[in-house]
């Protein structure tokens, strides 16, 4: 790859693409009998009244909404993942509705205090299995699958530690790299299960895939450059990692993934308070991540191969954005019915000036959400979403069947905005009263699609090191 400058676009330039008001049935036309967006409170259960609680990065460990999953569903079945307070790794299950859950404790405990070490839990329909990555950062993971059959006919198999094989350092023996992050489960249409890592560190890292059929484990490689040269105003780097928003097949077959840039280098920066994170980048693949395209369907990246998605491929920033705006990464992304990619980016506008100094204080005073849109047309919209975040973290997005739009912020609130409007009506549906949530919630992405019941798992404050409960809440979305 030919190291290159590329101009920057300064924030201000960036807010300047901001749709504030999106003209209606740009997103694509909706039925006028389709509903508005609008959630129904319907339960709110407990999954541990001493839940394992430390605060570290400003979030918890079983609460990191990028986890994927920490919470999902399957055949009339919802599972969820997390530690207790003695830090031992559980997984629970209910039938849909249910207010009780059954809990499984796994031979593992949370080896250290580092919320970035979440469980994740990804589903291979070919065989019926759970699979489990847990606890890692930039080091070794820990691995366990069920019993084949476990998730195929839940009402009729027991749910116990029992059902669980043994926990591994390996995929079944494939070896992946000993500085492992980041896992994320994603089923293919076929019913196999793919497994999206980093492999490096923050600043230094690389995208990775690796895919199991039923049988046996494979690694496809990596797919993401860690190489090459970012110029901005202030300096340059020569190192970075791609953060993901997600990696997710839409219902064209189509996989798709929004990113952010981070340099390992401060120099990039206009003050080292900031984040180094640059630029909303999207590329998709339609071969199961074998080769990545860019928006207008140049092939710019090979799994495995020499030539990897890289910095300054063409076409591949769809938001450019530069390092002096505390950008945040591993927001959120979705795939309407259309198969069209949507994502929310939060940081801080250019409004509020053009250098933050302190990403933590400035996020949360200044920091916004952003719905980012490649609407019918092909053309790439942003609409900022008129609720501040209020935090550091993360917005969750999920989409209803009728293809609105619902943004789950820190503290469990929920802002929503029609399709019908072009997502332009942005309001909030639900305030978060009464949750006492702990910044990010952790959204069932999966279970929309069978009930229409938007899910999602909140730990309740606490102070120091006092577990504190986690739970399980639920909305009725339009049917």
């Amino acid at each position: 790859m030919r190291p290159r400058t590329r101009p920057r676009t300064t924030a201000g330039l960036a807010t300047a693409l901001l749709t504030a008001a999106t003209l209606p049935g740009a997103a694509g036309t909706a039925r006028a009998a389709d509903p508005a967006p609008a959630v129904t409170r319907l339960a709110d259960t407990r999954l541990d009244s001493q839940a394992v609680y430390f605060v570290s990065y400003d979030g918890l460990v079983n609460n990191n909404s990028f986890q994927k999953n920490g919470l999902l569903t399957y055949r009339g079945y919802q599972y969820a993942a997390w530690y207790t307070g003695d830090r031992t790794a559980v997984i629970a299950r209910r039938a849909l509705g249910a207010a009780a859950w059954q809990t499984a404790r796994l031979p593992h405990q949370l080896t250290v205090n580092d919320s970035h070490n979440v469980i994740s839990m990804g589903i291979s329909r070919v065989d019926g299995r759970l699979h489990i990555n847990m606890d890692s950062h930039s080091n070794g993971f820990f691995y366990v699958k069920s019993a084949a059959g476990l998730l195929d006919d839940p009402a009729t198999r027991a749910w116990n530690s029992g059902q669980f094989g043994s926990v591994q350092t390996t995929l079944d023996g494939l070896a992946l790299t000993s500085q492992f992050t980041y896992p994320q489960f994603v089923a293919t249409p076929e019913g196999r299960l793919q497994l999206s890592y980093r492999v490096g560190v923050s600043g230094n890292g690389r995208n990775a895939l690796a895919e199991y059929d039923g049988s046996r484990w494979a690694g496809l490689g990596e797919w993401s450059s860690s190489t090459g040269a970012y110029t901005s105003e202030h300096g340059s780097s020569t190192a970075r990692n791609m953060y993901l928003h997600g990696i997710d097949y839409g219902a064209d077959g189509r996989l798709n993934a929004f990113y952010t840039w981070r340099e390992q280098s401060n120099a990039v920066m206009c003050d080292s308070g900031g984040l180094t994170n640059h630029d909303t980048g999207y590329v998709y693949s339609t071969d199961r991540g074998r080769t990545w395209r860019n928006a207008a369907g140049t092939v710019v990246g090979t799994t495995g191969g020499s030539d990897k998605v890289a910095v300054d491929d063409a076409g591949t920033v769809v938001d450019p954005l530069n390092p002096d705006h505390s950008l945040m990464n591993q927001e959120s992304q979705a795939t309407d019915h259309a198969g069209l990619p949507h994502a929310i980016i939060s940081y801080v506008p250019g409004r509020f000036g053009q250098c933050t100094t302190d990403y933590v204080n400035d996020r949360r005073v200044n920091g916004r959400a952003f719905h980012v849109l490649k609407n019918a047309a092909g053309t790439w919209k942003k609409t900022e979403i008129p609720v501040a975040p209020n935090s550091t973290q993360r917005t969750h997005l999920v989409l209803d069947r009728y293809d609105n739009a619902y943004a789950v912020m820190p503290y469990g609130r929920i802002v929503a905005a029609s399709k019908s409007s072009g997502y332009s009506d942005w309001k909030t549906v639900f305030d978060g009263a009464g949750l006492n949530a702990f910044g990010e919630v952790v959204v069932d992405d999966t279970r929309l699609t069978q009930d229409g019941v938007l899910s999602f798992m909140y730990q309740q404050k606490s102070s120091g090191t006092t577990p504190s409960p986690l739970r399980v809440i639920d909305f009725r979305l339009p049917s």
